[in-house]
């Protein structure tokens, strides 16, 4: 009683066809080459060195800042119970 009706032909036809196209696909230019030297990769390693000390001074400070608020509030919590 309650179930669907499903049309006869879910799918519409295509209304139009793919002409086909060349069967040789174009050939894309090739990338011109990069020269890497000493002096980029020293530099690079450079800027990762320092990106990851900035990181971990971050995340030594945060650390830090989370340990002196827990003993803060273990303090204040201890003052206002005498």
């Amino acid at each position: 009683m309650f179930l669907p009706k499903y049309p006869d032909n879910p799918t519409p036809q295509p209304t139009h066809t793919h002409a086909p196209t060349d069967p040789a696909p174009a050939r894309r230019p090739a990338l011109p080459s990069v020269s890497i030297d000493q002096k980029t990769v020293a530099a690079v390693l450079v800027g990762g060195v320092v990106l990851t000390a900035l990181l971990a001074a971050v995340a030594v400070t945060a650390i830090s800042v989370a340990v002196a608020a827990v003993v803060l509030r273990s303090l204040l919590r201890d003052h206002d119970r005498r």
